[in-house]
């Protein structure tokens, strides 16, 4: 029974995963403009700047969420952004001046159910949430190809299904799938 919920999240998910275009996943981005203070983004050395404080200003006055897997300094400006399940931000800078543009992408529940399923921009806890719950699901179906074999008026049946099953999975992948 533990293993019910996780399959009926990676059931349903996978549905949604594979007809998309069935689902609003996008919602209206707001965009934001301002300036930092200076010395933040322009500082003595050109290809770095104070990640700390850009990132805690971000957060303290956008609510910027998730983690953030890019900071791109590059000449006279600089790009941060923030990704996270169903959501990104995305700061441009200019180092001289200060100023930025943030704009904010939140996605529908849905669009963050499917970047739960993939574990995309989630992190090592999630990861191991999917890792366990990859290894309960094989666990359960082994558990119950093993006991096919406990029942002998259904044992020859139940693997001659097993094997048609797995014929087709070949058969679509090796013959419709090119």
């Amino acid at each position: 029974m533990l293993s019910f919920a996780i399959l009926l999240f990676f059931a349903v998910t996978g549905l949604t995963l594979n007809h998309a275009e069935w689902f609003d996943t996008h919602q209206r981005a707001a965009v934001f403009h301002g300036a930092l203070n200076r010395n933040w983004v322009n500082t003595p050395d050109p290809g770095a700047i104070a990640k700390d404080e850009v990132v805690n200003y971000f957060r303290r006055t956008y609510r910027t969420m998730g983690a953030l897997p890019d900071v791109h300094v590059d000449g006279d400006q600089c790009e941060v952004v923030f990704k996270g399940p169903g959501y990104e931000a995305d700061a441009t800078i200019d180092r001289e001046t200060g100023k930025y543009d943030l704009t904010v992408s939140p996605f529908s529940l849905v669009a963050v159910l499917n970047d739960l399923h993939k574990g995309r921009d989630t992190g090592k806890k999630w990861s191991a949430v999917i890792d366990f719950s990859a290894v309960l699901m094989t666990l359960v179906s082994l558990t119950g190809l093993a006991l096919i074999f406990f029942l002998n008026k259904r044992r020859f049946s139940g693997l001659v299904l097993v094997a048609v099953g797995a014929l087709l999975c070949c058969f679509v992948y090796f013959f419709w799938m090119s």
